[in-house]
């Protein structure tokens, strides 16, 4: 997928969240009879803006997430520091998931910082360059 193609994915995933938020919102202050433009705006904002913040931290919760240790999965790590350095980004902070599912993903925000995590059952089923390739 192309860069352009990419951010304009990112534009229209975000119009969605703002999107949906502002109906349920608007839906809300006008069931207290408070809606005014001023106060939707305001709670649109506040929401979207702390979802952001905190979702990293809900998604450690809903994936039980821990911090993976260097000596416990030192070709992870590896792995991690490679491609960062490849991309020319900041290391990320190493995750395992214990779930059942292989699965890799990557997020995080200001507060959280950047994260990769992968579960242990990816860990489990693939070789370390499938595991670079997911």
């Amino acid at each position: 997928m192309s860069l352009w193609k990419l951010r304009f994915s990112m534009l229209g995933t975000l119009a969605v969240i703002i999107g949906l938020s502002t109906l349920f919102f608007t839906f809300l202050l006008s069931m207290f009879g408070t809606l005014d433009l001023f106060s939707l705006i305001f709670m649109v904002l506040l929401f979207n803006i702390l979802q952001w913040l905190v979702s990293p931290y809900l998604v450690d919760m809903m994936y039980r997430v821990r911090e993976a240790s260097r000596s416990e999965h030192p070709r992870l790590y590896s792995m991690i520091e490679r491609l960062s350095e490849k991309s020319r980004i900041k290391m990320p902070r190493v995750m395992i998931a214990n779930i059942p599912i292989p699965n890799a993903f990557a997020y995080g925000s200001p507060i959280a910082g950047s994260r990769v995590a992968v579960t242990t059952e990816l860990l489990r089923i693939l070789d370390e360059e499938e595991v670079e390739g997911s």
